[in-house]
This record gives structure tokens, C-alpha cells and sequence, in this order.
């Protein structure tokens, strides 16, 4: 497990640091610069010079990569030019909201693909089986985002449950607290769950069906042992390799798909922060949020393998 683990660590890191690279030299490629892209082309040539010294443009790639990367590390990052704080802190203050709510769409996806999954693989070719496929494919044809605008006219205009949208805030002191705040991600996490969830759950049906055709799953239903039953004992953990690597990647889908959702529903979050970044052409905040998002995506790719070890005691042996 610890040469497994080692493994994993030196690729994380690798990954990241591949990343860094491709990021930083996108906006080394874009026309001009940085600085002329931010202000536009009405931009005169006094403005642009002093934005290049405000944002370090003025020295060699390789030193502004370096400030970059090692500002990231010590958690020091540029000033954004729209909001005038670090970014930092801005992305502390988005996460706020959006990790919440990606953890919260994650939950209700994993709930509903895991029992809707055993729940078909359970009545194969009978009538639940057809329904369970036939519902899923309706969730993966329809986007998140009218899923979103489906449920603010049924909860929040018709049944008047809870609100379009905004967001009050974690405590009393912001003016809401942690019912009200979960009230509003609710229908936002749904939206998002929705759409997963039926991804996840054909994934699930698939591997449980696979298992079933193991001799240890014929052994156990010869022994009285239905076929849910079977299941739910000997089968659900055999089959948690595809499903682990379908629902990291849709955690990560999650956390970088809420651009649309969090604008649907007037969240303050992440997707909102980067949609208002590019329309403001603060490069410095699209930037680090991208490279947030890059992170993000590693350590739930990281947490997986780590999960797979766990699940599957071969992959330990292997890398031993």
C-alpha cells in the first residue's frame, strides 16, 4: 500500500505541475498580451504600460511563473483587477457555497444511482428494469439547466416552497444560517443530481449485471440467495470499480459543471465568480480559478485510485 501510495503522489504531483505550465503559457499566447486583452482596444498606450508593471508583465516569463506558482503554494495570489482582493480570498469565499453544493449534487447522485441500479439489475428484462432505463436515458438527454428551470417553476413559482434563488448566507449574522442556506442549494444540487444520477445508475446496472455472471454470484444464488440479496452481500462491492471512476469523474464534473447552474439560480459561487471573471476580462482570476478547478480535479482522480486500493486488495499486491 505504500509504494501504491507513493505512486499515486508522484503522478498527482506531476499532474499538477503539467498543468501550471499549460495554463500559464495560454495567456503567454494570447494576441498582445494580458494587459491589452483586459482593457480592450480602446486601451491607451500609457494605461496598457502601467497594468503590464502592475501585473508584472514587464519580466521574463519563466520569473512571472515562478511568482505565480510560488504565490499559489504560500497562498499569496494577485490582486484581481475587477474586485481589487486577492484572489484568494475570493475563491475562499466562492467555495463557501459551491463545494457544498457540488458534496450535496454528489450525495443525492450517489444515492439515487446506487439504488436505482440495484433496483434494475435486481429485475433484469422485467418491467422495473425497462422503466429504471427508460427514465435515465430522459435525464441524460435533458441538460442540467433546464432541469433547473423546470424545478424553480414547480417548487418556487407554483408550490412556492422555497425561493428562485439567491443565497442568505451561513449564519444568522449574513442574514440566514444553515437551514435556510441548504433550502436554497437544495433545488440547485437537484438539478445538477439529476443528470448524473442517471448516468451513474446505468453504470451501476451494467457492473452488477457483469458480477452476476461470476462463479462466486452463481455459488451464492445456488445456496437460496435471490438475486437482490446476491447482490447487496457479494456482488455490490465486485462491481464498485466502474462505478467509483464514473462518479470521480462526475464529482469533478460537478464541481467545474455549476457555471450554468450557480447563474440559473443567482448563486454566489464559483461558476459565477469565473462567468463574471471572462465577461470582465480579469484574466488574473480566470487564471487561478482554472487552476483550481485542475486541482480539483486531480485530488478527486487522486482519492479514487486511493479508493480502488481499498476496494480491490489486487491493485495493492501489484503495485507492491
Amino acid at each position: 500500500m505504500f509504494w501504491y501510495l507513493i505512486q499515486r503522489l508522484g503522478a498527482f504531483c506531476v499532474t499538477l505541475a503539467v498543468a501550471s505550465v499549460l495554463v500559464f503559457a495560454v495567456l503567454e499566447l494570447l494576441p498582445g498580451n494580458a494587459a491589452e486583452v483586459i482593457l480592450g482596444d480602446t486601451s491607451t498606450p500609457e494605461a496598457v504600460a502601467a497594468l503590464q508593471a502592475q501585473l508584472g508583465l514587464d519580466q521574463p516569463a519563466l520569473q512571472r511563473y515562478a511568482a505565480w506558482v510560488g504565490g499559489l503554494l504560500q497562498g499569496d495570489t494577485a490582486l484581481s483587477i475587477g474586485y481589487g482582493t486577492p484572489t484568494a480570498d475570493l475563491l475562499a469565499e466562492r467555495l463557501r457555497v459551491t463545494l457544498p453544493l457540488a458534496v450535496m449534487a454528489m450525495l443525492l447522485t450517489t444515492v439515487l444511482a446506487l439504488g436505482l441500479g440495484l433496483y434494475a439489475a435486481a429485475r433484469h428484462h422485467k418491467l422495473g428494469d425497462v422503466g429504471v432505463m427508460a427514465l435515465s436515458q430522459l435525464g441524460i438527454a435533458i441538460p442540467n439547466f433546464w432541469f433547473a428551470i423546470l424545478l424553480i417553476l414547480l417548487f418556487a413559482v407554483h408550490l412556492q416552497w422555497v425561493g428562485a434563488g439567491g443565497f442568505p448566507g451561513w449564519s444568522a449574522d449574513e442574514g440566514g444560517g444553515p437551514g435556510p442556506a441548504l433550502r436554497a442549494l437544495l433545488l440547485p444540487a437537484l438539478s445538477l443530481a439529476l443528470v448524473q444520477a442517471a448516468i451513474l445508475a446505468r453504470v451501476t446496472r451494467s457492473a452488477l449485471l457483469d458480477v452476476l455472471r461470476d462463479d462466486h454470484m452463481r455459488t451464492a444464488r445456488a445456496k437460496g440467495l435471490s438475486r437482490r440479496q446476491a447482490l447487496l452481500r457479494h456482488g455490490l462491492r465486485n462491481a464498485m470499480i466502474p462505478v467509483l471512476t464514473v462518479a470521480g469523474l462526475q464529482f469533478a464534473n460537478l464541481i467545474t459543471g455549476t457555471i450554468v447552474v450557480e447563474n440559473v439560480f443567482v448563486l454566489p459561487g464559483i461558476g459565477r465568480l469565473v462567468f463574471q471573471a471572462v465577461s470582465n476580462r480579469d484574466l488574473i482570476v480566470v487564471r487561478d480559478v482554472v487552476m483550481l478547478l485542475v486541482a480539483v480535479v486531480v485530488v478527486v482522480n487522486l482519492l479514487v485510485d486511493l479508493l480502488y486500493a481499498w476496494v480491490d486488495p489486487r491493485l495493492r499486491q501489484n503495485a507492491a
